[in-house]
């Protein structure tokens, strides 16, 4: 690896916290910032999420995550870590799924992590990995692993996710702050709970990798024959289908009233997270509900759209949404509609937004005689969010704290050949 000026810019050691298996279908921030980081050389642990609340009694898709993390835990603890990408290892941490809130589970799960994670650390030699987390449910597992930074990379209010316990989260959220080198937050609303506990907190929007989603402004190639059975205009949400992030009513309400709209809908429900408006709406003859398609093909699938829409239901877990899909929309040369979330405030280019039934319609009709970004438009409006770019900016900040943490404080920093090991 060629090494620029800045520590920001070498090869480090890194121990990733997820809030997200490695293998979910939707790649959030974690997996992105992960493969980044391992692509320019980094060695990652990827460690997959604590769980923050109970499994469902009826829930077989808890169920069944539940003891396929058993299993991965078991190997996990017993050969250790398996390697699933390049410089990246996945880590299923073996814990009690149950009773979180009992001070004796929390210590079991607590010293079980922390025995898995300081056990691998040692194995490949970590030196002074850098800490990124996503949830604060970790200090105890890292309190005696010499480390370097340690930063909180804070993209949601999980208080707000219904069945976690807000108290215990909301004290774990304080303990992290108090000792993070640096904090980055996806929304105006959680820097603001974070910079009171930590000031050197910032705000950088989600992002998206632009090559990628760049590729559905390129007007050759066909589209998937089953989008080009469908009339135009096409109107499109992708992503997941969950009752307390989407707008059901709204999107009901809409596609009855604009039955020449056509809706594309990619992506699936959660179990446990399903509303019964799903099924009328996906009865409608103008909704399409095309179900899960993988991250490579969705730029085939934006090519053949007119609008993206973003009907995010509001309440306390979503209005600090920063949604992925805005970029990506933009990348793909979309016009972008979406309910009044916190981000949505700014003004910003390629947006319309609408809080009702009636200024969500106009919104929408808007951007369809807007008509679609052209390459300068789409390229202006996407500017410098991206994945590599925010990347080098979070990192700037983090190495120019100039202070390390952990029972070692920092290590040297490993050289070329460690790197490529």
């Amino acid at each position: 690896m060629v090494e620029r000026d800045g520590a920001a810019t070498h090869a480090h050691d890194c121990i990733l916290f997820s809030t997200a298996d490695w293998d979910e279908p939707y790649w959030t921030n974690k997996q992105h910032t992960a493969s980044i980081l391992a692509a320019r050389g980094w060695r990652v642990l990827y460690v997959e999420s604590v769980g923050f609340r109970s499994p469902k009694v009826g829930s077989g898709r808890d169920w069944a995550r539940l003891w396929r993390r058993l299993w991965r835990g078991v190997q996990s603890l017993v050969i250790g870590p398996p390697r699933r990408a390049h410089n990246i290892w996945v880590l299923s941490p073996l814990l009690v799924p149950a009773g979180h809130h009992l001070p004796l589970v929390r210590a079991l799960n607590q010293a079980l992590l922390r025995f898995a994670v300081t056990r691998f650390a040692k194995s490949r030699r970590f030196a002074a990995p850098v800490v990124w987390t996503y949830h604060p449910y970790m200090l105890d597992a890292i309190d005696t692993l010499p480390r370097g930074p340690l930063v909180y990379h804070c993209v949601d209010d999980i208080a707000e996710i219904p069945g976690v316990d807000v108290n215990a989260f909301r004290a774990a959220q304080q303990a992290l702050l108090g000792r993070c080198e640096a904090v980055f937050t996806t929304a105006r609303s959680l820097q603001e709970t974070c910079v009171a506990f930590n000031p050197n907190t910032h705000f950088f929007g989600n992002v998206v990798d632009d090559g990628h989603f760049a590729q559905a402004r390129d007007a050759v190639g066909p589209l998937p024959p089953e989008l080009a059975a469908i009339p135009e205009p096409r109107l499109v949400y992708h992503g997941v289908l969950s009752d307390f992030k989407v707008d059901f009513p709204l999107l009901l309400q809409t596609a009855r009233a604009r039955p020449q709209w056509q809706w594309v809908i990619i992506g699936e429900e959660r179990e446990g997270q399903r509303s019964e408006l799903f099924a009328q709406l996906a009865a409608l003859p103008n909704v399409h509900r095309l179900g899960y398609r993988s991250y490579p093909t969705l730029p085939q699938y934006l090519r053949g759209m007119r609008v993206g829409v973003l009907p995010t239901l509001l309440n306390d877990y979503t209005r600090s949404m920063f949604p992925m899909k805005f970029y990506e929309y933009l990348a793909s040369g979309l016009p972008v509609v979406s309910t009044p979330l916190d981000f949505a405030k700014e003004p910003r280019a390629g947006l319309e937004v609408g809080g009702d039934f009636a200024a969500f319609v106009a919104a929408i009709e808007k951007q369809l005689a807007r008509g679609k970004l052209s390459d300068s438009e789409a390229r202006a409006a996407v500017g410098e969010n991206t994945w590599e770019a925010r990347l080098d900016k979070m990192l700037a900040i983090t190495f120019a704290s100039g202070r390390t943490g952990g029972a070692g404080g920092a290590g040297a920093q490993r050289d070329d050949a460690e790197v490529r090991t």
